[in-house]
């Protein structure tokens, strides 16, 4: 697989990952991995929008890429795009093999906990990660290329 970054930021292509993330990571397609944003035409409209030029976009829900990485192996430079990690657990419980998530962006909310400036997470949330740690899965957070990675194990409270 050509996957070059797995990243959670919920608010999917925007400054950051259009101009940093994908130049640093020599991105050529971006895959966004939301069952949301799969079914709201606006959103998609935006996602195709944002992304610099000659970077592919392709949008898909959570369980339709678990059917499609099955049947048809990644070849480009690719960044999978999330907006949780609940779905990244269920796709490696369906046979995504990566090695590390890098944790971006999840905005606070009434629902989450703040662990970092970046990062709020609900109790489902924080056990999906613990849960990819516990498969070999490093979480690093990390909003931008230049900033250092934190490992969000160190953020549990």
């Amino acid at each position: 697989m050509a996957i070059e970054l797995v990243r959670i930021d919920d608010r999917l292509i925007h400054g950051q990952v259009a101009t940093t993330w994908t130049k640093n990571y020599e991105i050529e397609q971006i895959l966004i991995i939301d069952d949301k944003t799969k079914n709201d035409p606006v959103a998609q409209s935006v996602a195709n929008f944002a992304v610099p030029e000659g970077v592919k976009v392709m949008i898909f829900g959570v369980e339709q890429f678990g059917k499609v990485m099955k049947k048809n192996p990644i070849k480009k430079r690719t960044m999978l795009l999330f907006t949780n990690p609940i779905d990244i657990l269920y796709l490696v419980n369906e046979g995504l093999d990566i090695k590390e998530v890098n944790a971006g962006g999840m905005r606070y909310n009434e629902k989450r906990e703040r662990v970092h400036k970046a990062i709020s997470v609900t109790p489902e949330e924080d056990a999906a990660f613990k849960s990819l740690e516990e498969k070999g899965v490093f979480i690093n957070v990390q909003m931008v290329p230049k900033d250092p990675r934190v490992d969000y194990a160190t953020l549990r409270v």
